[in-house]
């Protein structure tokens, strides 16, 4: 069977190759390599696709998610409240901005943030909750907010992992403000890092570009300490390039996604949930492997799928808690029962818009084997 990868990275190349090389050409003759023209353009492109008055690009997306944190308010001593399985990047972003991480659970069926544990875990001290959109759809933010009512508690969304998915017909930063990332592997990648932060708030989006602008708006004029996290101009036209090509290409993952669902019906995986309400747009197809606990089998069934040729994946090993870099939040192990139970079974299959019908019935039955081998 012929390699099949997790994300193919070249595929799209070939259809955007032409306006990224007169787009090079262009960033190049006017010296524009960091903001200018196309990094305004693609700023404008992406509020527009987003439904959204404003969008600052940035260099990553853990800035964007920091920045975004700063702007609302959150600084030392503040908490942040976000989901224990999620990549580690949304705990550093509140790291970084000086608060402490405040882990809950996640929703057993969905994944997603586990609402009512969000709530619960509210103190006098808390500034705001990240509800992660993980794997493509967005979490219910409406509940959060609705939740929230009277309480100066800000809702920052990790958008990360969903451009252009939507719920209720809303996208990510509709009542507020959510961060992304323009990391390669996205739905929506650059040729390298960068990220942007996207709000319907001027003031907020005002401050995001200040503080990620050493800042100031204004050369040698810095009215806070910020930091140096910009877009460039050459991953401006990739992003406008591919932009263009979104909507396609998500509707590409949704029509692989479906026919997943129908191939994996009889076999002995737990498929994923998209909750009522959401347009998910598949940034990863997850699927999880039952097993006694540990990632015995699933790592058993992966290491085979690699041996077949499949590239499938991981996503994430271990609950934030869990990792090194966190264990001084000082949460033990059994803290959060669904996300240490839903870690060891879960595994990525292939996905990404030039993903044939045929590789995909060459996945499942790699899969099937390598579940009954097992």
């Amino acid at each position: 069977m012929p390699g099949i990868p997790l994300v193919d990275l070249t595929a799209a190349h070939p259809e955007i190759a032409e306006e990224v090389e007169a787009g090079f050409k262009r960033v190049i003759a006017d010296a524009a390599f960091i903001g200018g023209a196309e990094v305004a353009a693609f700023e404008r492109e992406y509020a527009a696709f987003s439904g959204l008055p404003h969008c600052v690009g940035v260099a990553n997306g853990t800035d964007a998610l920091e920045l975004a944190l700063r702007a609302v308010g959150v600084g030392a001593g503040a908490e942040v409240i976000l989901p224990a399985n999620t990549f580690i990047a949304t705990a550093e972003a509140v790291a970084r901005s000086g608060a402490r991480p405040v882990l809950v659970d996640c929703d057993p069926q969905s994944y997603l943030i586990d609402v009512d544990a969000a709530l619960a875990a509210i103190t006098p001290a808390t500034r705001a909750i990240v509800p992660v959109h993980l794997y493509g759809q967005l979490a219910p933010v409406e509940r959060l907010r609705a939740g929230l009512v009277g309480r100066d508690v800000a809702v920052v969304e990790d958008a990360a992992q969903c451009q252009g998915a939507t719920r209720h017909g809303r996208g990510a930063g509709s009542d507020g403000i959510a961060a992304t990332s323009f990391y390669p592997g996205k739905n929506l990648g650059a040729y390298g890092d960068a990220g942007a932060v996207v709000t319907v708030d001027a003031d907020l989006a005002t401050a995001v570009r200040r503080l990620g602008s050493h800042g100031g708006l204004r050369r040698y004029v810095h009215d806070v300490i910020g930091v140096n996290s910009r877009l460039d101009g050459l991953q401006a036209v990739v992003l406008r390039a591919k932009l263009a090509r979104l909507a396609s290409w998500n509707a590409l993952r949704q029509a692989a996604a479906a026919r997943y669902h129908a191939l994996l019906e009889s076999v002995e995986v737990l498929r994923p949930t998209t909750l009522p309400g959401n347009e998910h747009v598949w940034h990863v197809y997850c699927v999880r492997v039952p097993g006694d606990g540990t990632p015995a089998r699933r790592d058993e069934v992966l290491a085979r799928l690699h041996a077949a040729g499949v590239g499938a994946a991981v996503h994430y090993p271990v609950p934030v808690h869990l990792t090194p870099a966190f264990a001084g939040l000082g949460y033990p192990e059994g803290a959060f029962p669904n996300a240490e139970r839903i870690a060891p079974e879960l595994l990525s299959l292939p996905i990404y818009p030039q993903l044939t019908a045929e590789q995909q019935e060459q996945v499942v039955t790699a899969l099937r084997v390598a579940l009954g081998a097992g």
